[in-house]
Order: structure tokens, then sequence, then C-alpha cells
């Protein structure tokens, strides 16, 4: 379980960078009045079914206003009968095989995810396999080398960090993060805090259908 290691590095780029972080299991905390003291809501390893239908509008609506969401790791692997939700993540897990390590290609390095980043960046994680490939809808901002791991189930094409503009508000999603370990890398809270402000609406390009191997 990375969830007590993932708040506490969010909590901890906040204060570094000057932004306010608060953390809840609680989501009656979904309503349109909470959600409007937020720029970002972030899904940190989330799995199943975690709202109710009001809570769900309201988020909805919260994206509609210009809301920014960030996805991490099984945030993809989170309410499959909520289409909408599948739009905003940009599409669900499907497999994966052991933790391992591998290869990431970086597809947009001007994005605030990606910079700073090796353009080859090897690491250990679990690496997820998708329902589909969601590049056309999704700027696709780094890649997965399966030849450098085993498992893969995707081939050459294997987005593994994506953004879009969406709704008229703004996602970003990451599969990495399954590992304790990975909340204390510099370059994987580097790659989490461009994330944030690229939800956010600091920067970035998110236009779809770009960043093709």
């Amino acid at each position: 379980d990375s969830i007590p290691q993932g708040i506490a590095a969010i909590k901890a780029l906040g204060a570094e960078h000057g932004f306010a972080v608060d953390s809840t299991e609680d989501a009656a905390r979904f309503s349109d009045a909470v959600l409007a003291r937020y720029r970002v809501v972030v899904f940190l390893n989330t799995t199943g079914d975690v709202l109710d239908t009001g809570e769900k509008a309201a988020f909805e609506r919260y994206i509609r206003f210009g809301g920014g969401f960030v996805g991490i790791h099984s945030a993809s692997d989170t309410e499959y009968k909520w289409p909408w939700y599948g739009r905003l993540v940009g599409t669900w897990f499907a497999s994966h095989p052991q933790i391992q390590r591998a290869t990431v290609h970086i597809a947009n390095p001007d994005h605030p995810s990606m910079k700073g980043l090796p353009a080859l960046w090897e690491r250990t994680d679990e690496w997820y396999n998708f329902r589909s490939n969601p590049r056309d809808a999704v700027q696709v901002l780094a890649t997965l080398d399966e030849t450098t791991y085993s498992g893969g189930a995707m081939g050459a094409d294997h987005p593994i960090v994506w953004c879009q503009d969406i709704d008229g508000g703004r996602s970003w999603y990451t599969a990495m993060g399954h590992t304790q370990e990975s909340y204390a890398e510099p370059l994987f809270r580097v790659h989490l805090l461009g994330g944030i402000e690229s939800a956010a609406g600091f920067s970035g390009n998110c236009k779809s259908g770009e960043g093709k191997p």
C-alpha cells in the first residue's frame, strides 16, 4: 500500500511549491461547495466504485466548470461502470505483470510533467496494460518500451502517461506510482509536480493525437 507515501509526497510538493493539499477518503466531500475550493482533484491509487450518483454528478460539474483531475496508477482501475470517468482518465486498466524494471520513452519533453526527465527513463514499477489505447483522445506524454520488460500486451505503442483537455477542464494521468519507493524518487516527484501543474491549468500542451512514436 503506497497511498500514505503518495499523500506525504504530494503534501511535501505543496509545501515546497506553495499550494495547499488536503487528503480524504470521505466521498461525501464530492459536493459542489467543497469541490469549488480546489483547482485539482487527485485520485491516488483508487480502486473500485468510490462515488455515489450525486457525488458523480458534482464531480462532472466540477470538471465542466474548469476543474482539474490527476489520476495516479490504479485511478484507471476505478469506476468501470461510469463511462464519463473512463473518458476522463482516458481508458481503463486491463492487466499487469510482476513488478520489474522497464524503460519509459518521453514523447513530449516540453510538458511540465516530463521536463527534466531523461529521454529514456529506466525505473521499477508495476506496469499496466490497458483495455484500449487512449491515443486518439489524449496527448500521449510517455510510452513504455515493451522490449525492456516481460508482460507487455499493447505492442509498439504503449502509452503510460497522458493528458487531455476535456469538457471544459483538464485531466492528467500517469500509470506509474504503484510502489512505496516511487514517491521517494526525485524524478518521480518532479513528474507528479508537473502533472499537478498541468491539471491546474498553469502550462502544458494537452491536444489529442500527438506524441506518437
